[in-house]
């Protein structure tokens, strides 16, 4: 069984509640989080069109973090198919934040090691949901066993136009896009 997210693109309000509640809940400071809310137009005027995009690690089947991981501190944890890290284990060369082509992994300065989201696996074996998806207002986020996800989501998609082609990693991500998002030529709008 692999987890992995759900995420209604077209829910979304951009509101960011999910990157604040990952901060929170990780204790992290605001340059660096574990989830990234993004905001992006399309088209011009009067044809504009814009889209919101809350990326975290996507606990893909095949993890480049994983792959390059040269001291197995970077793991999937055998019972729920979600990319985990050992700090133990970390020596914080980076290779991990270099090859995932999201850009996830995070350099932490301050302590001298690579974090990313572990799902909120500590909330998740107290019954509880992740930090991010508890939080958002919209009711935008699921986390559960992928299989589940894309089959309560069938027209959900693991490809919007400002990710990474999946065939990379296999990310464990359905997507209940905005067309918007589908659209090839977007621009990057700073809130």
């Amino acid at each position: 069984m692999r987890q992995g997210f759900y995420y209604n693109e077209e829910n979304c309000t951009g509101c960011r509640a999910c990157q604040i509640a990952c901060c929170d809940k990780n204790d992290l400071s605001a340059d660096v989080t574990f989830r990234q809310v993004s905001s992006f137009e399309t088209g011009a005027f009067p044809q504009a069109r814009g889209f919101h995009y809350s990326l975290t690690c996507n606990h893909c089947e095949s993890p480049a973090c994983v792959e390059v991981c040269p001291n197995e501190a970077m793991y999937i944890d055998e019972e729920d198919g979600t990319v985990q890290h050992d700090d133990s284990k970390c020596i914080g060369c980076q290779y991990c934040a270099n090859a995932c082509p999201y850009g996830v992994p995070r350099y932490i300065e301050e302590i001298s090691l690579t974090h990313k989201c572990d799902g909120c696996i500590t909330l998740r074996r107290n019954g509880e949901q992740p930090a991010c998806v508890a939080i958002c207002p919209m009711r935008a986020l699921e986390f559960g066993d992928i299989d589940e996800l894309r089959a309560a989501h069938p027209d959900g998609v693991d490809k919007i136009s400002v990710l990474p082609d999946p065939s990379q990693t296999t990310p464990s991500i359905v997507i209940t896009p905005r067309k918007a998002a589908l659209e090839n030529g977007y621009r990057t709008v700073v809130l």
